[in-house]
Order: structure tokens, then sequence, then C-alpha cells
């Protein structure tokens, strides 16, 4: 899975991409907030994100806010990069759409526990968004019947919107998926097909 760094500081940008790296991650590297954002933006994103907290030209808390402004980026899971401790001030970054934080100086167990966590997140999104554009495809292709249907009472043929009388088998075709099998009902063999059979010469099986 690819993740994006944005950290300014030159050793600790190496020092997470040698690290991440290491650990089976495609980096995309970018070294301030608006570069970060910009990387984010691209069709080819990664779906997370490393953002230390201060950062020239724009934070990573800024970088938050307007990637939760933009719908089609609400999948990406942001995770911010802070030496920041009180309380106030992390609630301050989940806030502004922070998925989680980690505080500096990190502890590299730690780091991989939270982007494993950010990566099974990202997947279980990829495949709710996988099975709802499958379930949105099936309701597309589903015709449904409503209202009353004109029915004539005695051939039992069905009036479309165009005036137009067909066959019962054939108006369900167009407007459902069902399929139909031909037969005859025990009823409309004793009194129609039998006695024509019979006229025939030919004797009718018993049902």
């Amino acid at each position: 899975m690819r993740v994006l760094i944005a950290e300014d500081d030159p050793v600790s940008n190496q020092m997470l991409v040698v690290t991440l790296e290491q650990w089976g991650w495609q980096v995309v590297r970018t070294r301030n907030g608006v570069d970060a954002l910009q990387a984010l933006e691209a069709n080819d994103a990664p779906a997370l994100a490393i953002l230390d907290w201060r950062m020239p030209q724009m934070d990573g808390v800024e970088v938050c806010r307007r990637v939760r402004l933009r719908a089609h980026l609400k999948h990406l899971y942001l995770m911010l990069l802070t030496s920041m401790r009180r309380p106030d001030e992390v609630v301050a970054g989940l806030e502004a759409g922070a998925n989680d934080y980690i505080i500096k100086p990190f502890k590299a167990p730690e780091l991989r526990a939270r982007l494993n966590v950010g990566a099974r997140v990202v997947e279980l999104q990829m495949e709710l968004a996988a099975r709802v554009k499958e379930l949105e495809k099936a309701l597309s292709e589903v015709k449904q019947l409503r209202g009353i249907l004109p029915i004539c009472a005695y051939c039992k043929k069905i009036r479309d919107d165009k005036n137009y009388w067909e066959q019962v088998e054939h108006y369900f075709a167009r407007h459902t998926d069902a399929k139909f099998s031909h037969g005859f009902c025990p009823e409309c063999y004793e009194t129609i097909l039998k006695p024509q059979l019979e006229k025939l010469g030919i004797k009718p099986k018993e049902h």
C-alpha cells in the first residue's frame, strides 16, 4: 500500500521514508502542506498520509481540514505527527479531520501498529465502496412494475402506456427480469386441452 509523508525536516523525512520502506510501504514524500495537499488530490494519490503538524506554507492540521472539505477525498486516512501533548491540542487536530495522531519522538512499533490500523480501515472502505458500486449497478438494471395495470378480463392481455395491448408474458419480459415457461393448469387442461385431444382421437394422459 502507498503512503504519503509530509515532513519539512530533512532528517525526519528521510528517517520516515527508510523506516516505512523497510516495512514494505511505497512512500510518496513531500516537504510542506501545499505539496502534500496537491499530492493527495492527484488521481493516483495514496489513501493514507502521515502529516507533520508544523510545516511551512500549510501545516498538517490545515491539510486535514481542506481534505475533509473535498467529498472525493473523504476516504483518505490521515495521521498527524506532532510534538504537542496537551489534550486540547490533540482534540483540535482530530476535529480538523485527522483519523489518528502519533507523538514525536515516535517509537517504531507504535507507528507500525497505527499504520496497520489505518491500512485495515482503508481496505475496508475500498471493499465497501466496491460493494456499493455493485449494488448500484444491480439496482440500475432492475425494472420494477408500479401502479395499476390495465388487463383484459377475457384474453388477459395488458395495455401498455402507448395504448398497445400485448400478451402478459411479453409485457413482463420487457419490464422485469422474469422468464416464463408455458404449461397448462389442471382446470384448463380438463376444460380446453383434453376435449380438443379427444376430438383428434388422441387419448390424453391422465393428470
